[in-house]
């Protein structure tokens, strides 16, 4: 286990047990993770999401580079907007799911924590010598905090700040108690908050605020049964080199409006003409299958298990389904058991959606 920084010995002394992920360690849990979770969906919670990438974009070219290397639009954006995106192969196969905040001088992306380094990579490849881009990584220097549930903007209220933004990745810079702090609308999943980045230096004091005005601190094992219970992909799981956004539930981080881009052609042809031949799914089971395991319907395969938690309520995971056999309340085979696929909220699968939530 690495030395605690401060923020994390204060999290210790709340109660933390950590984990040691993508060679950090971090909270997995602040005793009961169903409180957290119940904190999350009726009240706010208080998650650490320092571990995630913080990517700086800068320099004249940000935005037409990140508009050709990724699936939504940045040149109608201004500062203080933000978008949700997906890096893709020229085949459009998933890397990563992003959020982008468009700031006076820079671009600022937010990427699973497992991208934050080959991300980087992935975009270098493609400056060339008379593109005025450069790529910083801001994860040491900096810490992230989720705000997640839908007493989070009554707590940040309480504190004196007057929040005037309210579309979905829109972000402003406050204050709390003398730390600058970015604050952004979303709490990277289908449940209202905010996410908050200030400098890693004040990390602590800014964490100690929240938690002191009410915000219910949640670890990384309570996340990840809320981000499979909402439908959120992350690398590694859903979003691999066999499947695409479309596939993954992501067309509201895909422009179809604008010009050319990695792997546009091939996202475009699937919209065209339907070819969207497997879904993202919720899975309701009566016991845990690992993932990977086939979904079967009529002795056929019909898709595969990505990821799978275990709950009070029972055990729910995210399976890919062939579109032919169906989707809400298809009944299948995981390994012994048998599953229900439902609905997920963070999951949009067609242009309607996408309008829907905007």
């Amino acid at each position: 286990m690495a030395e605690l920084n401060p923020l994390q010995e204060l999290q210790a002394s709340q109660g933390a047990r950590f984990i040691d992920m993508e060679e950090r360690s971090i909270a997995a849990a602040f005793g009961s993770s169903q409180e957290a979770i119940a904190s999350a969906k009726t009240g706010v919670a208080l998650h650490d999401r320092s571990h995630w990438g913080r990517i700086e974009v800068s320099d004249g070219d940000r935005l037409r580079f990140l508009h050709n290397q990724s699936t939504n639009d940045f040149l109608t954006l201004q500062p203080g907007q933000g978008c949700e995106t997906v890096f893709v192969t020229s085949t459009a196969r998933t890397l990563d799911l992003v959020t982008a905040y468009i700031q006076p001088d820079s671009v600022l992306l937010l990427t699973h924590p497992s991208c934050r380094n080959s991300l980087i990579k992935w975009m270098d490849r493609f400056i060339f010598f008379a593109d005025k881009v450069k790529l910083t990584n801001r994860t040491d220097e900096t810490a992230m905090f989720g705000l997640i549930g839908p007493e989070s903007l009554a707590l940040l209220n309480r504190l004196g700040l007057d929040i005037h933004v309210d579309s979905p990745h829109h972000h402003q810079t406050v204050t709390i108690d003398g730390s600058e702090v970015l604050v952004a609308v979303g709490s990277g999943l289908a449940i209202p908050g905010y996410t908050l980045i200030t400098s890693a230096s004040q990390a602590a004091a800014v964490w100690q605020r929240l938690s002191e005005s009410g915000a219910v601190p949640l670890g990384e094992d309570a996340w990840e049964q809320l981000r499979i219970q909402q439908g959120r992909p992350i690398p590694g799981a859903e979003l691999t080199e066999e499947y695409n956004p479309l596939e993954a539930g992501l067309w509201q981080a895909v422009s179809f409006e604008k010009g050319c881009y990695i792997g546009q052609e091939t996202i475009a042809r699937l919209d065209t003409y339907n070819g969207v031949k497997q879904q993202l799914w919720g899975i309701q089971l009566p016991a845990a299958v690992d993932p990977g395991t086939p979904l079967i319907m009529d002795e056929k395969k019909v898709g595969t298990l990505t990821s799978i938690v275990e709950q009070d309520q029972g055990v729910i995971g995210l399976a890919y389904v062939r579109t032919k056999a169906g989707g809400e309340g298809l009944t299948v085979q995981v390994g012994e058991v048998s599953g229900t696929v439902v609905q997920v909220p963070f999951l949009t699968r067609s242009r309607q959606d996408k309008v829907d939530e905007s």
